[in-house]
């Protein structure tokens, strides 16, 4: 058996071998870089180029590329070799600080909504030396951001860092203010929990639906889906358990922490956790593992579906983003203290949040709006599209307390009496966990529970960082030029309860009476669709918070406004052509054959006895009959549904469109198709049912 401390992180360049590889010189250097943000020389570079280079070849890379991120959801690279022709006809192995420090990728293909002209190919990368190189395969990866020509960021890296940097900025001034003079970082930290199907990839191939849209765009319930939540925590498939045992050596190589591995609710769905790290790395580390569980499973003869919602009826995946804030030191500033000044604190940091949350719901909305995260958002295995937060009945009653100036007389521990007596006595907490709530406090950290699992976790921590930096700006800029600090910071945090409360909700997210409250009594925002919230992006507050922290800059949001919209009408245009193509040429002859065998069978059935008027094949032949004339009708309006988008003026009109017309003729078209599957014969049917692709996996 290996020994997984042997081989954790064989395949980074992380501190570890920094310190083996650089002289005491270079490596104090680049760790002030790294962790004080300090100007990186270039005969640092150099020097450090060069023991990567040295590192990478002997563990057998050829090449080298400058990894990004950009606005298509996925990583991009371009490999280069580190091959320089020598004198002698032969060549050697060379890597400069300079081709370390920056890179020359063509941008002209990649989406940019607006910030450069079309024929303006050129695009920069830049090392981030806060992120570890790794190797891949035989390519040395360098972790870069991605910006234009002009200079504007065309990555979600870097925007990522810089709301880092501004929440840095305002956490610190809040914690000298605290008398914390000697904390020169504060960190965000995350963990992403990442939920994912398996299926078979011979039944994959077979449904043009999950190959072009990534989920079925048609398909009747089995008999059994998750009724039982009988996979739940389950005993897992020998076949999965080989496919996770790989996956976890290939993530752990790349020295990335996978920590926790289960069945989730639907039948095929799994999850995996990894322990917490900061954001921009956990960042790098996601996407990483998402690229490395859709390769690995190809070797076990699966597919890994990443989609929010590949199958209708069972559980989405989602992917939850655990956020925490740390100080240098290890200091969770989530976390309460011992002191009173430490709870004082951690009340002020916590009320940055709820201040932050309630001021951008619509932020923190359209960072986890897609089109397949629309279809998993407020259905009941995911939370509603209305942002609330869930902080549990103790941390309520303390801030029920404050806001009305009146003493906090405790909750008092219960033991959990569990029956028998070999069993370990602990207490019970005092706060529970709520699976409903959008943004849930879980002790030192908040769940971020709306994030879809194809998601990059970039964009929603960019906005939470961001408003989180605006909450404590204010609140630093009242602190500072207090004359009484105390009684200026328990009229703060009374007030900011007091403002916020509408946010706090411990109930049931599922429960339909609790929108009706949100909307209607608390005026909180539900923006059901990504066309709904996207556009408010570019409302005025918005605008000004994220430019004034210099997260964005005013194009840099216009653009990705004009992005997200643009990728969400090419998703559901694709969704929509494919539905159109697989009703014609898959799903109508289908059913139109068993039509012809029910004719047969019933013609035969009268030839041999006159008297038979009506029999089983007869009525099924109507019902069919009447389907596949239902089948191509809805066709038809879909197709000219979809022929109409053409004519809209601009992007925003044409994602509205499709909201209130070929969604629904979609949806139309899909009730009828799936009505014919439940009474076509199996043998007549084009590809896999839904029981054999949630099921098919032994």
């Amino acid at each position: 058996m290996k020994n997984v401390s042997d081989f954790f992180g064989c395949k980074v360049f992380d501190d570890r071998v920094m310190k083996a590889t650089l002289s005491a010189k270079v490596y104090q250097s680049l760790r002030k870089t790294i962790d004080e943000g300090a100007k990186l020389d270039i005969s640092v570079a150099n020097a450090v180029a060069a023991a990567m280079k040295d590192w990478a070849v002997d563990h057998g890379a050829t090449h080298y590329t400058h990894w990004f991120q950009p606005l298509t959801g996925v990583t991009a690279e371009k490999h280069d070799s580190f091959i320089s022709p020598s004198p002698d006809g032969g060549v050697i192995m060379e890597f400069s600080g300079r081709e370390l420090i920056k890179g020359e990728p063509d941008a002209s293909s990649f989406p940019s909504g607006g910030l450069r002209a079309t024929f303006e190919a050129r695009g920069y990368t830049a090392w981030d030396p806060t992120s570890y190189a790794f190797i891949k395969g035989n390519t040395l990866c360098i972790p870069t951001a991605f910006c234009s020509y002009g200079g504007e960021a065309l990555d979600k890296k870097t925007p990522l860092l810089r709301s880092m940097e501004a929440l840095n900025r305002q956490a610190i001034r809040i914690l000298h203010l605290f008398g914390n003079d000697d904390v020169k970082c504060v960190r965000t930290s995350v963990g992403p929990e990442q939920e994912y199907f398996l299926i078979t990839e011979e039944m994959y191939e077979q449904r043009r639906d999950l190959r072009f849209a990534g989920r079925t765009l048609f398909g009747a319930r089995p008999p059994k889906g998750q009724e039982m939540d009988d996979h739940y925590f389950g005993v897992i498939k020998p076949r999965v358990a080989a496919y996770m045992e790989e996956l976890n050596e290939e993530l752990w190589k790349l020295g990335i922490l996978a920590k926790t591995e289960h069945n989730e609710v639907a039948p095929a769905q799994h999850e995996l956790a990894p322990i917490y790290t900061t954001t921009n790395i956990a960042t790098d580390h996601n996407q990483l593992t998402m690229e490395i569980m859709q390769k690995v499973a190809s070797k076990h003869g699966l597919v890994c579906l990443l989609h929010e919602k590949p199958f209708a009826g069972v559980n989405g995946s989602g992917k939850h983003n655990n956020w925490s804030l740390t100080a240098d030191g290890g200091v969770n500033l989530l976390s309460p203290g011992e002191t009173p000044y430490e709870n004082a604190q951690f009340l002020l940091f916590l009320c940055a949040v709820i201040k932050a949350v309630d001021d951008y719901q619509d932020l923190l909305r359209l960072s986890v709006a897609t089109a397949g995260n629309d279809h998993r958002l407020g259905a009941n295995e995911a939370p509603p599209a209305v942002i609330s937060i869930f902080l549990g009945e103790e941390l309520n009653a303390v801030l029920e307390a404050i806001e009305k100036d009146t003493p906090y007389a405790g909750t008092e521990k219960t033991q959990m009496k569990l029956g028998v007596d070999v069993l370990p006595k602990f207490n019970r907490d005092t706060t529970d966990r709520n699976r409903t709530s959008p943004f849930a406090f879980t002790g030192n950290k908040f769940e971020f529970r709306m994030l879809g699992s194809s998601n990059s976790i970039a964009c929603a921590n960019i906005m939470l960082n961001s408003a989180v930096a605006e909450s404590l700006k204010i609140y630093a800029d009242r602190l500072e030029n207090a004359e009484n600090f105390e009684d200026v910071l328990h009229e703060m945090i009374r007030k900011t309860i007091k403002d916020h409360k509408r946010v706090i909700f411990n109930g049931n997210g599922y429960d339909d009476t609790w929108i009706k409250e949100a909307v209607e009594k608390r005026g909180l925002l539900n923006y059901r669709t990504t066309p709904d919230c996207m556009p408010h992006l570019l409302d005025e507050k918005n605008v000004r918070m994220l430019t004034s922290h210099k997260v964005f800059s005013e194009a840099e949001l216009k653009s990705r406004c004009e992005i997200m919209l643009e990728n969400y009408c090419k998703t559901v245009r694709i969704e929509a052509n494919t539905m159109i193509d697989m009703a014609k040429t898959e799903i109508a002859p289908a059913v139109s054959a068993y039509v012809l065998e029910l004719a047969n069978t019933a013609a035969a059935k009268k030839a041999v006895d006159d008297s038979v008027s009506r029999s089983y094949e007869t009525e099924l032949v109507k019902k069919l009959v009447r389907l596949e004339d239902q089948i191509v009708a809805r066709t038809d309006e879909l197709e000219e549904a979809v022929m109409k988008l053409q004519d809209a003026e601009d992007v925003a009109a044409e994602s509205y469109m499709i909201r209130d017309a070929v969604l629904g003729k979609m949806g139309e078209l899909r009730a009828a198709c799936d009505e014919a599957e439940m009474i076509t014969a199996k043998k007549y049917w084009p590809f896999p049912t839904y029981g054999d692709l949630l099921f098919g996996v032994k």
